[in-house]
């Protein structure tokens, strides 16, 4: 019997609810983080207290799934933070790019190969210029009081199936009655050959989100990608749409996109929850402050390697790994519920480096 894919979201989504039920919701006065495997189902289910957080989705029977991400996205009071397209689009919602998919992280130009842009909407004439990034390895599956963590390898692979980078990625997992927090910490190694990210606006640290958290627009938007394909981003109705940007430099809206700075904060109401989506790029990285590929139809990115496309020209990185190479990325992504000051986030970010 043929399943269909919406069915298929249902069930999954449905799954994480029961088994809210058996969870526990404290342990010595710390939320506690409950990081479930279901093999069979292919996916990670993290909740925090009696509350679904988030689920790592590695699924090889979702055909939109082109990478793994995290995805549905809930705050701390169980609003779902994320876009639903393409995997349990809702009414309203924009049905644009349909590779922004939940928390993921990938680049558009590897050595050539775009690992960014792949969907199902790919035209059968690009799909030689095409990289998907495949889990390989649960290495480690940890629920506790206070956090929770899951260690996974993925490799990134082109057109062909061949393996260009081998990726080791740690998250943890935590979060308290109005919070919510995602660290990841990211290692990709060169395999046998010479991987060049090349510098492209697209990528790399992405989050898509739910449509009250896009800053409301009046006009249609067209895009173009690296190799001219025209999207049109419509206009939609505007209510309840609310979303604004502001990052560590003070500057604020869309002005943000192709800035650097060491945070920035998306902020907005979904329905009657004011709801902060915070984004730490941590000094360690390369690039750091990075640039930020944040658009006000709900794509925020982290891109520390688009350097040249940022700075109009006037940088270059082109970052470079030699066979055995290797360079790490790590990010926190913290879901705040009701408004905070910048002060704040600025000594959120100073505890964050001091870790």
């Amino acid at each position: 019997m043929k399943v269909s894919k919406n069915v298929l979201i249902v069930v999954l989504f449905s799954a994480i609810w029961i088994s809210c039920s058996s969870n526990k919701k404290e342990e010595n006065g710390e939320s506690f983080v409950k990081v479930t495997h279901h093999q069979e189902d292919q996916r990670v289910d993290i909740l925090i207290g009696d509350q679904p957080f988030t689920s790592y989705l590695y699924t090889d029977t979702i055909p939109d799934l082109k990478k793994t991400v995290l995805f549905p996205i809930y705050s701390a009071k169980g609003t779902l933070i994320t876009r639903g397209f393409p995997l349990d689009t809702r009414p309203g919602e924009r049905t644009d790019h349909p590779h922004h998919i939940g928390l993921w992280l990938n680049y558009g130009d590897v050595n050539g190969i775009d690992f960014w842009g792949h969907s199902n909407a790919t035209p059968a004439e690009q799909s030689h210029r095409m990289g998907t990034i495949r889990h390989q390895q649960i290495k480690e599956v940890k629920s506790g009081a206070g956090s929770g963590s899951l260690e996974v390898t993925m490799d990134w692979l082109n057109s062909q199936n061949q393996t260009m980078l081998k990726e080791e990625t740690r998250f943890v997992f935590s979060g308290g009655e109005e919070s919510r927090r995602i660290d990841r910490i990211t290692t990709l190694t060169a395999v046998d050959q010479k991987m060049i990210f090349n510098d492209t606006k697209e990528g790399m640290m992405a989050i898509r989100l739910h449509r009250a958290l896009e800053h409301p627009s009046d006009q249609p938007v067209v895009l173009s990608d690296e190799y001219g394909n025209l999207t049109e981003v419509a206009k939609l109705d505007n209510s309840g749409v609310s979303g604004h940007y502001l990052n560590s430099e003070a500057i604020e809206g869309l002005d943000v996109w192709g800035k650097r700075a060491k945070w920035v904060e998306l902020s907005g109401m979904i329905a009657d929850e004011k709801v902060s989506v915070i984004i730490l790029d941590h000094p360690e990285n390369v690039g750091h402050p990075t640039y930020w590929h944040a658009r006000g139809y709900g794509l925020f990115a982290a891109n520390p390697l688009g350097q040249e496309t940022f700075s109009e020209g006037e940088e270059s990185l082109n970052l470079t790994l030699n066979p055995g190479e290797s360079v790490t990325f790590k990010y926190r992504i913290l879901i705040l519920t009701g408004a905070i000051d910048p002060s704040a986030i600025n000594e959120a970010f100073n505890n964050y480096i001091k870790e």
